[in-house]
Parts: C-alpha cells; structure tokens; sequence
C-alpha cells in the first residue's frame, strides 16, 4: 500500500561535496583536489527543498554504512536537514546487511523503496548503477562538481516540481 511520504533518496560523496571521500588522521577528507570543504553544496540542497515541506531524506550514503546513519545526519551542516533526515536505505533490509556495499546504488534505494512505498521519490547521486529503468527519478551527479554543476541544479529543480508538487 502506498504512503504519503515523499523520499529524496541523498548521496554525499560527489553530491554534497566534489570528490569521494576518506578518513585521515585529521578526520574525514575529500579527495578532490584543493581545499575542498565537505557539505560545500548542502545550502543548495537546504534552499531547493524550501518549496518541499513534506520531502524526507533517506541517506543512499556509504557513509550511512560506513560510519552510521545518526553520525552522518549529525554531519550534515543545517538543522533544516538533519530534521529531514528519516533514515537510510539500508536499515530494515531483509537480507544481512553485510552484503549491502555488494548491491548497485539503484538495488539499494529500489529496495528501500519495495519495503516502504513512498507515494513519490528521487535520487541524487553521482552512480548511476542499478537506475536504469528509473532515469527520470535520478539527478545524476559528476563527482568532481556535485551540486556545484548549474545544469544539475536546474536539473533537480524540475524533477522537485515535477515528482513533490
């Protein structure tokens, strides 16, 4: 049975922020080249979701998995956010999750979507493993830009209004 909720589906890496990132001594950096500040781009996010009141995130993050959905949405730069943040994709799987970095991107959120049936969703990503018959609901992401990319932005603006409105 379907629900009212509607998912953003949010990667990190390559979407917040340009390049993959890793851990250091100094803590988590980003591998793009430069002075690159994590979560650069989650303002563009935080402003695009303003019109979207009822529009929930659900971490698609492998740092989600790697260091824990609580951690990850109490990395996230605004509170405006964090309080969308309603879990990620891999809590409640019906499988070990042990296995889960072994899934496509799209299997991942396809499955979050089977278990929870949201009236409407996308994603945002820089993979786009596994979305093949759902290009329409991914914002494909190029790693070294993020949402830096003006024609993604523009891009996840129509899909916002298109899929939340």
């Amino acid at each position: 049975m379907m629900n009212a909720r509607q998912i953003v589906f949010l990667d990190i890496d390559g979407v917040l922020h340009r390049g993959q990132s890793y851990v250091t001594r100094e803590g988590i950096v980003s591998s793009a080249p430069g002075n690159i500040i994590l979560f650069e781009y989650a303002s563009v996010l935080e402003d695009l979701l303003c019109p979207y009141p009822r529009a929930e995130i659900v971490l698609s993050s492998d740092w989600a998995y790697r260091f824990g959905a609580d951690y990850t949405q109490g990395m996230l730069p605004s509170q405006s956010l964090r309080d969308r943040v309603a879990g990620a994709t891999y809590q409640g799987c019906l499988f070990d999750e042990q296995f889960w970095p072994m899934l496509s991107r799209g299997e991942q959120v396809l499955d979050y979507v089977r278990r929870h049936t949201p009236l409407t969703w996308i994603a945002i990503d820089d993979r786009k493993d596994g979305f093949e018959n759902y290009r329409e609901r991914l914002v494909h992401c190029q790693s070294d830009c993020g949402l830096g990319d003006r024609a993604v932005v523009e891009l996840l603006r129509r899909r916002l209004d298109r899929f939340f409105s």
